[in-house]
């Protein structure tokens, strides 16, 4: 098969630590530009990762101007995904952006329409969708095995684990922090399983109670209160319009021993499920309450067939299949777009102590 030639934008920590490497594993795309606003990053990820003719950038508008490169990878901070993602697509790049989608949702919104009106193929980096609890649980509920899902929670949080390298505390690259930044991934899990994206009204609260104290015990190393110029707890309450409601935590740094991330809890009429201590589904049956635990290592789950291949490595099989083959997105730049939306609206909620309703 022809290897798909693509640029990658940005060759910070998640394009060194998730997508260049799965890419290297995936074999069939070939990187002929490295672009970074720091040359010597480029240049160390051509050298791990390119070829002698790969070309490095500092202005992506040059690569972009790279007739041979048919898709880029997006991996900046927050504040450009929109606007580099929007000058690819119209460059006639398909585009692979890192989550989330935009840091605000009319920034998101231009880029859906970019995509639209250029027919080029837009997928946003929510790779927990490809992990097999995943799959398996977004199976389970697609068959209506759980039926109707009324209830249900996003967990995202850590007990005192804030990143502190690259622009992580930075509001205004970011748009915010452990909401947009870890928040992102479990509510998309949980709109996709419930397969529901239509959205009444939100509720939210957003905190910044730990970033002043100075013994912090923290994960990666002292963080600095100076530059910490965002929240470290966000909290929503999100109310369907079918009646549905999902609870949503997100947290880089909160007192608590229930620690989970990129995770998704599911009541149902019939069944309800958690990934708290893997993959449970709990029911009723024979008139006795029953908690299942499938085994996810022995292949059968859409996208898994119990081999290494991981969740990155998933993503970039399936956006190189859509690029060759047609194939469709699992991530869809329409649903990644009610998640910006949802984000927005916490922090909306979170100034104005007023709830947000949606049109």
């Amino acid at each position: 098969m022809d290897k798909v030639k693509i640029g990658i934008i940005g060759c910070g920590g998640i394009a060194n630590g998730k997508h260049l490497p799965a890419i290297k594993r995936n074999g069939n795309f070939e990187i002929i530009a490295f672009c970074d606003l720091q040359k010597e990053r480029a240049e160390k990820a051509k050298t791990e990762y390119g070829t002698a003719a790969s070309k490095v950038y500092t202005d992506y508008r040059e690569l972009l101007k790279e007739k041979e490169i048919q898709a880029v990878y997006v991996l900046t901070p927050n504040k450009s995904h929109a606007s580099i993602s929007i000058d690819a697509m119209e460059a006639e790049k398909h585009v692979m952006c890192e989550k989330p989608m935009a840091k605000t949702y009319e920034d998101a919104k231009k880029m859906v329409e970019t995509a639209r009106n250029t027919g080029k193929i837009l997928t946003i980096g929510y790779q927990n969708r490809y992990r097999a609890d995943s799959t398996y649980l977004k199976r389970a509920c697609s068959n209506d095995d759980l039926g109707e899902i009324y209830y249900a929670r996003a967990h995202a949080v850590r007990r005192r684990a804030v990143p502190t390298w690259g622009v992580f505390l930075n509001e205004e690259e970011q748009g915010g922090g452990p909401l947009i930044d870890i928040g992102t991934h479990a509510l998309d899990l949980t709109l996709w399983m419930m397969n529901n994206y239509e959205v009444e009204s939100v509720t939210g609260s957003v905190y910044r109670k730990l970033a002043e104290q100075k013994e912090q015990g923290n994960a990666f190393g002292e963080w600095d209160p100076e530059i910490f110029t965002v929240e470290d707890s966000a909290f929503g309450f999100i109310k369907m319009k079918n009646g549905a409601t999902i609870h949503l935590e997100a947290s880089w740094a909160l007192n608590t021993l229930e620690v989970d991330e990129a995770k998704v809890s599911l009541c149902g009429t019939r069944a309800g499920a958690d990934m708290k201590e893997g993959l449970r589904i709990n029911r009723v049956q024979y008139n006795k309450q029953c908690v299942e635990k499938p085994d996810l290592g022995s292949g059968g789950v859409a996208f898994f067939d119990g081999k290494t291949e991981n969740d990155s490595d998933v993503e970039q099989r399936i956006f190189y299949n859509a690029i060759t083959k047609g194939e469709e997105l699992v991530v869809k730049p329409e649903q990644a777009l009610v998640v910006t939306q949802v984000l927005e609206a916490i922090y909306e909620a979170g100034r104005t102590g007023k709830t947000v309703y949606f049109n």
